[in-house]
């Protein structure tokens, strides 16, 4: 049973699954320790690359932003164990269901820097083709995506496929009757589905408190799911209970809901400004919890070159953002063909006559600057 939910404590062992405390000691956790009992030093040694390599990826992306190269862009920082943890549990035919905040999902599926980037610069309404990493695009209406992935799991299960689904999502988005509904869909018919929320403590500028008087999986109970509430800040913790999920969902036991509990150190988005709202020693609080931190710190404990690792990290990273920059210098504008591509999956005479309508209206512009209007 969760325990009585008071959001002036602060969030700790006692309230989730924890593996890896901050200070990096390794904790005993029976309910999910199995499942990561294969994870050995160059297996820590890897996630905490990963979890390096998006945080410059975060970082570079806010930062073209900053400059003008993307429109908008969703931060990441502080939420990297909970998207490398969770993503790295994932197999091959696994298909995800993102929202707008997974770039480091992104980045466990293989998706191109290039292919990243392309909507927040506006240079195309989506990023890549899902079917060849078994990635839906980035989801921006709030929750949206979780119905979407509700029938993609709920037609996994009518096929017969080993496979699963996964959805992310934030607290806020539980708010949303979209993501009950998805929920309630997915329990009837004891779809493959795990829904992942990332409760990064704040939707947008309201906190999580006044999204609920309980634990956010607590909601996911009601509906019938198996949940997990897990230290979102912790990998290890993360990986664990997102492997144990798959596997409950791939018995046929119905769908399942992890809650990894973290903290958004950033901005909602770049076109917000969170000093405004949010309390500067709630900051120091989680940044005390930093996810790359605490496996550094274990990793010392087990002998780990530090050095050596951060060396490779920073390769790693540089590369990546050097992958970004180029992605951004060689990205070409769409086209004003493009914005009538894929609208219909047939071709479809209404289309085509606004298609003709906008290609005759920006003629006329054409024709105007060189005086022959």
């Amino acid at each position: 049973m969760s325990p009585t939910f008071d959001p002036s404590t602060p969030e700790g062992p006692d309230t989730y699954l924890q593996v890896i405390a901050p200070d990096g000691t390794r904790n005993r956790c029976e309910e999910i320790d199995e499942w990561v009992k294969d994870i050995d030093v160059p297996a820590l040694e890897k996630l905490y690359i990963d979890m390096a390599c998006i945080r410059r990826l975060d970082s570079e992306g806010t930062a073209l932003q900053r400059q003008g190269e993307l429109g908008l862009w969703a931060p990441l920082l502080g939420q990297e164990a909970a998207q490398i943890g969770s993503g790295r549990a994932l197999e091959n035919d696994d298909f995800i269901f993102p929202s707008y905040r997974e770039h480091g999902v992104a980045y466990c599926r293989g998706v191109n820097p290039h292919d990243l980037l392309r909507m927040w610069r506006g240079a195309a309404p989506s990023g890549w083709n899902p079917y060849e990493v078994n990635m839906a695009n980035q989801q921006i209406v709030i929750g949206a995506q979780t119905l979407h992935a509700a029938g993609y799991a709920m037609g996994l299960k009518f096929d017969g496929s080993s496979a699963a689904a996964i959805t992310y999502f934030g607290d806020g988005a539980t708010s949303q009757g979209d993501v009950s509904e998805a929920m309630v869909f997915a329990a009837s018919y004891q779809a493959p589905l795990v829904f992942f929320c990332q409760n990064n403590h704040w939707a947008i500028s309201e906190p999580v408190a006044r999204q609920t008087t309980g634990h956010i999986a607590d909601r996911a109970a009601g509906f019938g799911l198996a949940t997990w509430r897990v230290d979102g800040n912790d990998v290890l913790a993360v990986m664990a209970a997102t492997r144990a999920a798959l596997a409950h969902v791939r018995t046929g036991s119905g769908p399942a809901f992890i809650e990894a509990v973290t903290y958004r150190m950033g901005a909602h988005t770049t076109a917000d400004d969170p000093t405004r709202y949010r309390d500067a020693l709630e900051l120091e609080e989680w940044a005390a919890k930093d996810p790359l931190d605490r496996i550094a710190a274990h990793l010392d404990t087990l002998g780990a070159d530090l050095e050596e690792l951060k060396k490779r990290s920073g390769a790693a990273a540089d590369e990546l953002a050097a992958g970004l920059r180029e992605a951004i210098t060689t990205m070409p504008d769409p086209s004003v063909d493009d914005l009538f591509a894929h609208v219909y999956s047939h071709p479809h005479p209404g289309l085509e006559e606004q298609r003709e309508n906008y290609a005759t209206y920006l003629a006329g512009f054409a024709a105007e600057a060189q005086g022959t209007k």
